[in-house]
């Protein structure tokens, strides 16, 4: 049970430590919300105020005679006259000689045949009508909702709604929908207005307003963020929470050059996902909040570098082959809370390299294990249950990913650094915490408190725990170097805190298989560091 306990502990640490060199990178849950301010809205040219003076009366056979409207009759013939009459309140014209004619709701269209028919009732056939309707009524109607400038505004009955949104100065982009428009009347919707029909083909279905009508338009709700290999790059908005690749290629138009694409996906714990799709995969299905970037395969003279964190702007970038890192950092919109001189770079390279390296120390590792016997019926079996236990932890630990943590120190030569395809860059947020991981009694996060020493957090912290390995104590900077430390040496030189530093305390492997016992100790290090690469002077 001893053995049991110690193992359990072990890998749990080990597990500890994986989840803190992963903090860095999967702490993006505000990187989304960001894009939404810094990506263009398609259709944001909408309303540049272009529609919002128009007052030009346009026939539309489909509207129908109001309260107010003017109509032009004209008679010749046995009777000859010209007449500009008013729709009365209960939606009348008088004619002498005619009569009462009631127009209200009409057609335009129908207008001429209707007088017409009431005229003929008199004179028979030897008089001709022509009918007109020369100005119409000016009605008000309510433009409210998610606009830059909601209220009640005048018009015509046959004005557009992008007249009366236009009027209201658009739609407010950051939080407005153009797919998710309403029109009430008497609180009752009467028509849903997609604007997108327009944006994408023109199409504007005619509808008639009346006096007190209601133009609401929704929040945004979903949307999606498209760059890369396209026409348009835009935010564009999403009728459901999920849209197909072959959707969105309508939507944004890629250039022939496109033969992939990248999608960002925020998942539900914060963790900020990538995954590449070919162009050809017209089902594949895309959420709201995700940011695609077309790109190109055929033309290996650019590559695709992602950045996370405490950056301002666009997280993928499309980069001619050969830039250094230097010359990225030099463009990097930084936000005014990144640490600029911590620049992390992960790379995947370097990954499968701390990959192999760990999982072929696992091997020896569990060699060793079944190749060692014990003389004595006592010991066999502490030794079996031992063996089982290291067997345990070498399976769990073969499932770390390594993240392939370059180290870049301060005498890194940046301009000598070349990207590679995939590389990612990873910009802290500046910090006054130093955290203390792994055997202390209550690990957790302190404030910096400059002078303050190693041992000094530690027991901040309630001091080390009984499985504590004081002779491995490690100090991982926020610029990724990692320093060790001796806390049982009196001859041991102890390194500066900084702020962001991380302290973690190493267990102890108790084993009576002395290489055992350094096996594990050097592989649960190498773990914790992820085998960080140093980047020295060139």
């Amino acid at each position: 049970m001893k053995y049991i306990l110690i193992f359990f502990l072990q890998f749990s640490f080990l597990f500890g430590v994986e989840v803190a060199l992963k903090q860095n990178i999967t702490d993006n849950n505000t990187t989304l919300l960001k894009l939404a301010k810094n990506s263009e809205v398609f259709g944001a040219n909408l309303f540049l105020g272009k529609f919002a003076n128009i007052n030009k009366y346009r026939f539309n056979p489909e509207y129908r005679i109001n309260i107010g409207d003017t109509i032009v009759t004209m008679f010749w013939g046995a009777y000859n006259t010209e007449l500009k009459l008013s729709v009365d309140n209960q939606g009348n014209i008088f004619i002498p000689q005619v009569g009462i004619i009631h127009l209200l709701g009409v057609k335009a269209g129908e207008l001429n045949a209707h007088i017409q028919t009431a005229v003929k009732k008199v004179f028979k056939n030897n008089v001709s009508v022509y009918a007109n309707v020369a100005n119409y009524q000016p009605i008000t109607v309510f433009v409210t909702g998610d606009l830059v400038k909601p209220g009640l505004y005048e018009g015509l009955g046959s004005d557009s709604i992008l007249q009366f949104l236009d009027k209201a100065k658009g739609i407010d982009l950051d939080n407005g929908s153009f797919r998710n428009i309403t029109i009430l009347r008497e609180s009752h919707v009467v028509k849903k207005v997609d604007l997108y029909d327009f944006l994408l083909g023109g199409s504007l279905v005619q509808f008639q307003f009346r006096n007190g009508d209601v133009i609401f338009v929704d929040s945004l709700k979903n949307y999606v963020y498209v760059g890369g290999d396209v026409k348009r790059v835009k935010r564009f908005e999403l009728k459901g929470k999920e849209i197909t690749l072959q959707k969105l290629i309508e939507f944004s138009v890629p250039n022939k050059s496109a033969t992939s694409v990248i999608i960002e996906h925020l998942t539900l714990d914060g963790t900020l996902t990538r995954n590449k799709v070919n162009i050809v995969n017209k089902e594949y299905k895309i959420f709201s909040g995700d940011r695609v970037v077309f790109v190109s395969e055929h033309n290996a003279k650019e590559i695709t570098v992602y950045l996370d964190g405490e950056i301002e702007g666009s997280h993928t970038l499309i980069v001619k082959k050969g830039t250094s890192l230097g010359e990225l950092v030099k463009k990097i919109p930084f936000s005014p809370l990144a640490q600029k001189d911590s620049v992390q770079l992960y790379r995947k390279s370097i990954a499968k390299m701390q990959k192999q390296l760990i999982d072929a120390q696992l091997n020896d590792l569990q060699t060793r294990v079944l190749a060692t016997s014990s003389v004595t019926t006592g010991g066999a079996k502490i030794r079996q249950a031992e063996s089982n236990m290291v067997l345990q932890f070498i399976q769990k630990a073969k499932k770390v990913q390594p993240k392939g943590r370059v180290f870049l120190s301060k005498d890194s030569n940046l301009s000598k650094v070349v990207l590679e395809e995939g590389d990612i860059l990873y910009i802290p947020k500046r910090s006054a915490i130093v955290t203390i991981q792994g055997e202390v009694k209550l690990p957790g996060a302190q404030t910096f408190v400059k002078g303050f020493s190693i041992d000094q957090y530690i027991e901040a912290v309630g001091s080390f725990s009984e499985r504590a390995d004081k002779e491995h104590v490690l100090l991982l900077r926020v610029d990724g170097e990692v320093l060790s430390y001796n806390a049982d040496s009196f001859f041991s030189e102890e390194p500066t805190v900084k702020p962001g530093d991380s302290i973690l305390v190493l267990g102890k492997t108790n084993s009576e298989n002395l290489q055992i016992t350094k096996d594990i100790t050097e592989i649960v290090y190498h773990i914790a560091v992820s085998a960080g690469v140093v980047i020295g002077l060139f």
